[in-house]
């Protein structure tokens, strides 16, 4: 049997078994290691092993629970709360003005959690419930909630970036760097479609009523303060990073300490707060790190077999493509897998081909990073298997039905299409920062 074969015929067996509702971690890592077994004998046993011992020594995978611990302790603290709290006050009077704050509170959790879920989560249980009493429409703002959560796995400190860093071996701290111009490039791209939108049909979007714009500026100072403190959290942790006073995971540190105190401060840290905030920071570090072990262990034995080779081989010989044919075919086939799988899934199964093909081809892949998370982004929000909608569907009011939010994403998808061909297009945007910071 030839080695394209094999490569076929794993990836072929790993589908299935994420199909049939597997685990990822155990659907990936169990093709690995059976095919290191079967080819190999007793000592493609070591592969494992040996994935497992690169993954222990990686010293900035200690970024991945303190970025994760920060986000959650924020959120569970109530300290977000305080933010909707602050757009709310002086983004009501405008049409749309709550969902473009809505937008803006996303681009907040976002770079304080580095996941869309935080970011979900907080948006339907505080934004969503807010909108649609104020006579949102709540198909629109249904939509402006998936949008702005999908910012978490782009706006640093992105965990998708980290995964992708750590499965490229790409510099982490480049990644998140990169993510920061079309991250706020995305987030104006929705507020600018919100605010054209609900000013063509202010019903959409009505703006408060007379009587509760009446707020005193002492009360919109003080609301403006409370917003401030996870801002200051923020840049804090990277600012005294990108001075090059911190590592990367002592910014980390700092930043969750820092989230710490400052739900002290604030009296909220109490006993349920830390049990459920260490709880849920355990179990998406530990379901992450099972991942990246699988991912690892699989690229071993597609590297061994030379599957990169005969993909690049097909492309560029048989097919006789360019390589920006080749780099289209690449974000249409994520589009594709995104409906079935979620990101860490995509990133584990094509990245061991993806990845060294588009450094072969000759494009930069700080930037191409970006080009994936974005088309993640795209991803978790289309139908069937969406990850975002599903989580919308789990969380949403009973009047919101799933064909209601199925239709709100149609116009976002568009909007983050537009946002993917401009990061395409002028790769500046993405690589003009690190290049600033790290004179690459």
């Amino acid at each position: 049997m030839s080695y394209e074969l094999i490569a076929i015929l794993m990836f072929s067996s790993m589908l299935v078994m994420l199909l049939t509702g597997q685990r990822v971690f155990g659907a990936i890592g169990f093709v690995a290691v059976l095919a290191a077994l079967l080819l190999w004998g007793e000592g493609g046993s070591e592969m494992a092993f040996s994935a497992s011992i690169k993954l222990m020594k990686w010293y900035p995978l200690l970024t991945l629970p303190l970025f994760i611990y920060m986000g959650y302790m924020l959120s569970e603290s109530g300290i977000a709360d305080d933010l909707y709290q602050m757009f709310h006050v002086w983004m009501g009077p405008l049409n749309g003005g709550l969902a473009i704050g809505t937008i803006g509170l996303m681009v907040i959790i976002s770079a304080m959690n580095g996941l869309s879920v935080a970011g979900m989560a907080i948006g339907a249980t505080i934004a969503l419930p807010e909108l649609l009493r104020r006579g949102y429409d709540k198909v629109m703002v249904t939509g402006v909630i998936q949008a702005g959560s999908s910012l978490g796995i782009l706006v640093p400190p992105s965990v998708v970036l980290v995964l992708y860093g750590m499965i490229a071996r790409q510099p982490v701290g480049q990644l998140w760097l990169a993510g920061v111009f079309p991250g706020l490039l995305m987030a104006g791209l929705f507020i600018l479609y919100i605010a054209v939108r609900c000013k063509l049909q202010p019903t959409l979007g009505p703006p408060l009523p007379e009587q509760e714009r009446r707020v005193s500026w002492g009360e919109k100072f003080r609301l403006l303060r409370a917003g401030i403190l996870p801002l200051l959290i923020f840049f804090l942790m990277t600012g005294l990073f990108l001075m090059g006073i911190t590592s990367l995971v002592e910014s980390s540190a700092v930043g969750a300490t820092a989230a710490t105190l400052a739900a002290l401060i604030k009296r909220r840290l109490t006993r349920k707060v830390m049990h459920d905030t260490v709880q849920k920071t355990l179990g998406v570090s530990c379901m992450f790190m099972w991942i990246i072990l699988a991912a690892l262990c699989f690229g071993a034995v597609f590297d061994g077999l030379g599957a990169v080779k005969a993909i690049e081989g097909f492309f560029v010989d048989r097919l006789a493509l360019g390589p920006w044919e080749i780099l289209i075919m690449m974000q249409l086939s994520y589009l594709l897998m995104g409906m079935f799988l979620d990101d860490t899934a995509m990133l584990v199964i094509v990245a061991p081909l993806y990845v060294p093909l588009v450094g072969a081809l000759g494009f930069d892949l700080i930037w191409y990073g970006i080009l994936y998370t974005i088309t993640c982004q795209v991803a978790y929000m289309t139908p069937p298997f969406g990850y975002n909608l599903f989580l919308m569907r789990a969380m949403a009011p009973p009047e919101i039905t799933l064909g209601d939010i199925y239709r709100s994403i149609i116009p976002f998808v568009f909007v983050m299409c537009l946002g993917l061909a401009l990061v395409m297009a002028f790769p500046d945007l993405a690589l003009w920062l690190p290049n600033q910071f790290y004179g690459r």
